[in-house]
């Protein structure tokens, strides 16, 4: 009910998406790093990849806070003016207080998600289940699609070719790993 009186959903799915790709993203870019510098111990690409994906979290979380908060409180103000009287205490003002927490939660929770996702081949390696060389590839495929499937979601979303949203991200990545390659090369 929050959702629909604050019109949070459509938010939402914005920061679900933007920050999905950004989590997976960032972790490419580690992971290619760490592969192009031939990174064998895994405790280091876990490491960086959980630092990046704690600052995005933290970031996510406290960003979005702040910033729905602001929005909303503006809002909900705005609104007491035109309407001459204290909303204190009303289903507007616990909706508005709900759904900076929920923009947060959404926000932080999707980079960290999206990067544990990419991550995840290297806790096998940690644990002796993969190689090292199985692990950067693994890791390059589950983010490779965890990107193609934030894509076809984005394409539902707007109720388009879904597939084609979906090599459109799938695209984005296969770049970064291409100048990544290009640039550990050089």
């Amino acid at each position: 009910m929050y959702i629909q009186i604050t019109e949070m959903g459509p938010i939402a799915r914005r920061y679900f998406v933007k920050n999905g790709f950004d989590g997976s993203m960032t972790m490419l870019g580690i992971i290619v790093g760490a592969w192009v510098v031939n990174v064998t111990q895994p405790e280091i690409v876990v490491t960086a990849g959980l630092g990046a994906c704690l600052a995005m979290g933290i970031s996510g979380i406290s960003g979005a806070y702040m910033t729905e908060r602001a929005e909303r409180k503006r809002d909900l103000k705005e609104l007491e003016s035109a309407m001459i009287t204290k909303l204190d205490d009303c289903v507007i003002s616990d909706a508005t207080r709900f759904v900076s927490f929920y923009a947060a939660i959404i926000d932080g929770g999707s980079p960290i998600v999206t990067a544990l996702i990419s991550l995840s081949p290297f806790f096998l390696l940690l644990h002796g289940l993969i190689a090292v060389q199985g692990a950067y590839l693994a890791s390059l495929l589950v983010t490779l699609i965890t990107l193609f499937m934030l894509g076809v979601y984005l394409g539902k979303v707007a109720k388009e070719n879904a597939l084609l949203y979906g090599f459109q991200t799938l695209i984005a990545g296969v770049a970064t790993v291409a100048i990544a390659l290009l640039l550990g090369a050089a």
